[in-house]
């Protein structure tokens, strides 16, 4: 409830009646403030003006009078600068720590907003907002969903940027580790990120023109070296083995990884993690998926071929530049200033076509539409930071819905 007071306060969703201080004075609310998520008043420089005199200042916004004695902040000097309390029952007077007693104005939640809520909370649809989406403007759509996308692609850069604060600023390996995560597919993505930060680089560097002892180093670190046996022959695992060997101690190679790391479950024999290791081999010795050439690429045409290896279809490639190659660039974009970089990695997605699946199809069916790969970003980011926690108050779809359902 006390969420909703904050963001009835903070859209100025006001009941028709005017607010009124408890010693009678009416408020107009200017400027609701800045909302603060950190510590601190609950929203910063608002301004209002009291009984004909407009005050700027911070305002807190609680369910109950009681509230800011209960959260301490009559000893807290942070809240000297608050100049109105907003509360949904006053229950006593408050004073702040040099000794000020607050004005207080009581916000009733209007009953139409209310039940809104309750409906958006209350449902199983997915999405929760559905019967409104098709009369929400294109404008406001593609205005929440830019920001959508923005938000997921800063959210992933900051994990491809962690990689490379982790590596020492070794961006090369940052891209090497995020490209081997991406190739686990979900399933065996950490398992994948795991062996990826044990490849030596350095040592493997020794031998990158030698396919065969790169395809024993990385099977050999994960394990994997027999699973080598299903796809090609006995004595290529033998010879792969005793390569391994002559490399481990040559390198002095122990924290390899076992085949218990690794899940197969429902996994065809395409994406089993040995198939896997060894594209990521191959794209290793070519040296076709390196940052600098993942920079150099001029389009997409450019970046599928430098992903293409044996047994990896179209599809997965556009997966890898989605999930991949975008994030890799919009990292290495924020870490370098350079906004074209940025502006490059969301034109691809511009480019490409919307991923099909069924999170998507759900959207269509409400009467959005989702044709690029921007659009299925964006609203993917919708459902797992939004939809999934229920979290329709943060959501402009959200605010639609309680303005005008």
């Amino acid at each position: 409830m006390e969420r909703l007071l904050h963001y009835v306060w903070k859209h100025k969703m006001f009941p028709l009646k005017p607010l009124v201080t408890e010693d009678g004075q009416e408020v107009e609310v200017i400027d609701p403030g800045l909302h603060n998520h950190n510590q601190g008043p609950d929203f910063f420089n608002a301004k209002i003006r009291l009984g004909g005199t407009v005050w700027a200042g911070n305002v807190e916004v609680h369910l109950r009078s009681s509230d800011w004695y209960r959260h301490h902040h009559e000893t807290d000097e942070a809240y000297n600068s608050v100049i109105l309390h907003v509360v949904g029952e006053v229950d006593g007077e408050v004073r702040t720590q040099d000794g000020k007693t607050l004005q207080q104005v009581r916000l009733d939640v209007p009953e139409s907003i209310q039940r809104c809520y309750e409906e958006l909370q209350r449902t199983e649809d997915y999405p929760r907002c559905h019967r409104i989406i098709s009369a929400i403007s294109s404008v406001k759509t593609h205005q929440w969903m830019d920001a959508l996308l923005v938000e997921r692609l800063k959210e992933r850069s900051e994990l491809v940027a962690a990689r490379a604060e982790r590596t020492g600023g070794d961006w090369e390996r940052a891209t090497f580790v995020t490209l081997s995560r991406s190739f686990g597919f979900g399933l065996n993505g950490d398992s994948f990120e795991r062996w990826a930060m044990r490849i030596p680089l350095q040592a493997a560097g020794k031998h990158r023109d030698n396919l065969f002892q790169i395809e024993a180093l990385f099977l050999g670190m994960a394990g994997l070296i027999e699973d080598v046996k299903t796809i090609r022959s006995a004595q290529e695992a033998l010879s792969l083995r005793q390569e391994f060997d002559f490399l481990r101690h040559k390198f002095s190679l122990n924290d390899t990884m076992e085949r218990s790391d690794w899940r197969y479950l429902r996994t065809r024999p395409g994406n089993f993690p040995s198939v896997r290791i060894m594209q990521i081999a191959e794209l290793y010795h070519s040296g076709r998926a390196e940052m600098s050439k993942l920079l150099e690429a001029s389009d997409i045409e450019a970046l599928q071929k430098c992903l293409t290896v044996r047994g990896m279809t179209a599809a997965s490639r556009r997966l890898l530049i989605i999930n991949t190659v975008v994030p890799l660039l919009f990292a290495y974009g924020r870490h370098s200033s350079d906004e074209d970089i940025c502006q490059r990695s969301i034109q691809l997605l511009e480019t490409l076509p919307a991923e099909n699946n069924y999170i998507l199809r759900q959207w269509q069916d409400c009467g959005l539409s989702v044709s690029t790969a921007a659009d299925s970003q964006a609203l993917i980011q919708l459902k797992r930071q939004y939809c999934d926690r229920a979290d329709c108050l943060r959501c402009r779809f959200g605010y639609e819905y309680l303005k005008g359902h």
